[in-house]
């Protein structure tokens, strides 16, 4: 399942930053990418829809949200997180 979320995941980012899914890498950011929060909406929408999970409308906020978007590592992990939800409830 790894795999198949992390390479789902790196393709809805790449999509929006317009390089290949194979440039991103673990620690890689968002911001490092370029995505402004248009774009940063659109991941989220992609990841709700590729993955059928809910993603907390606090997202953005660390603090505030287990759903982490540090970085690319981070976004794989919360969405594990929420498969893991989902297939448990």
């Amino acid at each position: 399942m790894a795999n198949d979320v992390r390479g789902k995941v790196a393709a809805i980012i790449a999509e929006q930053a317009m390089i290949e899914p194979a440039d991103i890498k673990p620690e890689t950011t968002l911001d490092e990418l370029g995505l402004d929060s248009l774009a940063l909406v659109e991941v989220v929408f992609g990841i709700e829809e590729e993955f059928d999970v809910s993603v907390p409308f606090n997202a953005n906020d660390p603090a505030e949200s287990e759903f982490d978007l540090s970085n690319f590592q981070a976004i794989v992990g919360a969405v594990e997180g929420l498969i893991r939800q989902k297939d448990n409830a």
